[in-house]
């Protein structure tokens, strides 16, 4: 009887990875690619070449980021810079452009494609965890946040418009904006430009974004001549409901964004827009497209002013995972780092991290000093409490009618 053949060495090891493969598919197939992911995340291990990633070149993380317009130049730059990275190069990133309080409403109706929330400010933070607790629970949906970068709010004109505008009112204002509107025949009335048309003033839709909110904050404050404690009592006051609804009536356009609202007065010149309420850094960004195509703008800063503070909320949320909200936190790590904080300084916001300066020669800030542009701001105002945000949009949209 011939012996019984013995393995060699290499067919043991042959045998020993055929076994080793066939419980690594089946962990696969029946404990789901998650599981698999998260442990070539936790080793740092990959199943080929390449590697270096934030989770190894083996698995990879995507993520959605709900993000105002008015950063879309330099997020769409960043997100492109940080896909070039070790960390960023197995992180797919959907940049979803959402007005600021539509991305809130996004997140409270349980649209899974959002793993982080970065509107433009941060004034509507209160009444979107009030309504998330009324939803869901006492959880926090904020595991993590920070601040991008900073923008007070200014009033954008055209120049010649302007000169004229100030030549009859003495300054620009919310209360000098009300009383042009008011005037039935337009420019005829305010600077003997019949060729002008109507007073032409714009902000973005106050229920879908933080500029138009902002708005309606910036005008109360305004009207009771203070920078802090704004009450429902200021909210209800008739003087100030007559005030707002004088001035709301005659407002043309309301976009959900401030950036293609602030494109359209840049393509359409003054037949869209006299004057807008927008973000400094937006009229910034727009600044020399305008002047390239109609004529120079002036920018002027509102008396009482507010930050807005880019914040970036990554979301403790059911459908985002830890893979996830390590990415999330990865990109904002990249976000505030020196060189694409400088590079916010290009599209006009003040940076958020303190190492970078502002005041340099050819900071936009003393580029465009002729333009109106400046950096010390005085009366700067708080956010107000949610009851009061709520009850301020409910009074604005009262005043809208049937509009």
């Amino acid at each position: 009887m011939a012996d019984t053949p013995k393995l060699t060495a290499l067919g043991k090891i042959f045998i020993f990875l055929f076994i080793a493969a066939c419980i690594g598919m089946a962990a696969y197939r029946f404990g789901g690619a998650s599981w698999f992911q998260s442990k070539t995340a936790s080793t740092g291990t990959s199943g080929g070449g390449g590697g270096g990633g934030l989770f190894g070149s083996g698995a990879s993380a995507e993520i959605g980021i709900a993000y105002g317009t008015e950063k879309e130049r330099w997020l769409q730059w960043a997100a492109a810079e940080f896909a070039k990275t070790n960390e960023g190069k197995n992180i797919k990133i959907n940049m979803i452009p959402m007005g600021s309080l539509e991305g809130a409403r996004a997140v409270l109706a349980n649209d899974q494609r959002i793993t982080a929330w970065s509107p433009a400010s941060s004034i509507y933070k209160d009444v979107f965890l009030e309504e998330w607790k009324v939803k869901h629970g006492d959880e926090n949906p904020i595991a993590k946040e920070d601040q991008l970068a900073l923008s007070p709010m200014v009033f954008v004109m055209w120049k010649e418009r302007y000169d004229a505008f100030v030549q009859k009112y003495k300054t620009l204002s919310f209360a000098t904006i009300s009383q042009a509107l008011q005037e039935k025949s337009g420019w005829e009335s305010i600077a003997q430009k019949p060729e002008w048309g109507f007073f032409k003033f714009g902000h973005t839709h106050p229920n879908q974004s933080s500029s138009g909110l902002m708005t309606l904050i910036l005008a109360a404050y305004s009207y009771d001549k203070k920078t802090n404690h704004l009450q429902l009592s200021d909210i209800v006051d008739g003087g100030f409901q007559d005030f707002l609804q004088k001035m709301e009536r005659g407002v043309t356009g309301m976009s959900n964004s401030t950036g293609n609202m602030m494109r359209e007065m840049v393509l359409k010149g003054p037949s869209s827009f006299d004057v807008l309420f927008v973000y400094e850094s937006v009229t910034i960004d727009y600044l020399k497209n305008a002047e390239g195509r109609w004529g120079q703008i002036h920018v002027s800063y509102p008396e009482y002013n507010a930050w807005n503070e880019n914040p970036y909320y990554i979301l403790n949320v059911p459908w985002s995972s830890k893979e996830q909200r390590a990415a999330a936190d990865a990109f904002l790590a990249f976000l505030l780092s020196e060189r694409v904080q400088k590079e916010s300084l290009v599209h006009g916001f003040r940076p958020a991290n303190s190492n970078v300066a502002i005041k340099f020669a050819d900071s936009p800030f003393v580029k465009y000093a002729n333009y109106g542009v400046q950096v010390d701001l005085q009366k700067m105002c708080e956010p107000p409490k949610a009851e009061v945000v709520n009850n301020l949009l409910a009074s604005w949209q009262r005043s809208q009618g049937d509009r």
